[in-house]
């Protein structure tokens, strides 16, 4: 029997298009991902919300059985993996996540001949370089400490902080003026 399916794929072997065949069903196809990540966020690559730049096409991924999962856009990027398989790429996207997120739903209407919604701006109530009152905790117990802005936000927004010029950056969002939450506490 072995020997059948040995002889078998020596001849589909020879045939035209068979290296190429092969070759498609060893590796992912990355047009499809670049595919999947823009119909999930909602914006093609370069636009604003959309993929930076195509995914890197030196990527040898294996082919993945299944369709493979596209997660985001969370930290500005879109996360694409095969849980078959076991593995995952991140996707750096465009700024301007939160317009193209709801870019779906507000260019549908567009489409069909009505205006699409407004994009509203928030206000930055935190400036790179102020001080900040980073917090986390829970019902049970509160935990606060003065850090540095290291970029602008509004109310909602993801941005770094840190204590000073020589340590690492924090991802907080910003609940007031001023004050910080490390996001994953749940607030009671």
């Amino acid at each position: 029997m072995a020997r059948i399916a040995a002889k078998l794929l020596a001849v589909l072997a020879l045939l035209p298009g068979a290296p190429a065949l092969a070759q498609q069903q060893r590796f992912e196809n990355l047009d499809r991902l670049d595919s999947l990540v823009a119909m999930t966020v909602g914006a093609a690559i370069g636009q604003p919300g959309g993929p930076v730049a195509p995914v890197d096409r030196r990527l040898r991924l294996a082919a993945c059985p299944d369709l493979p999962e596209v997660t985001g856009p969370a930290f500005g990027a879109a996360i694409v993996q095969c849980k078959a398989i076991g593995w995952r790429i991140r996707v750096p996207l465009q700024p301007g996540a939160g317009e193209a997120s709801m870019g779906m739903a507000a260019a549908r209407p567009a489409a069909y001949g009505r205006a699409a919604a407004p994009v509203v701006r928030k206000e930055v109530i935190i400036k790179r370089g102020d001080p900040v009152q980073l917090v986390a905790g829970g019902a049970a117990f509160t935990v606060s400490r003065q850090m540095i802005a290291d970029e602008d936000g509004a109310a909602g927004d993801l941005i770094r902080v840190r204590n000073d010029s020589k340590s690492d950056p924090v991802l907080a969002q910003v609940m007031e003026n001023g004050i910080v939450r490390v996001p994953g506490f749940k607030e009671y």
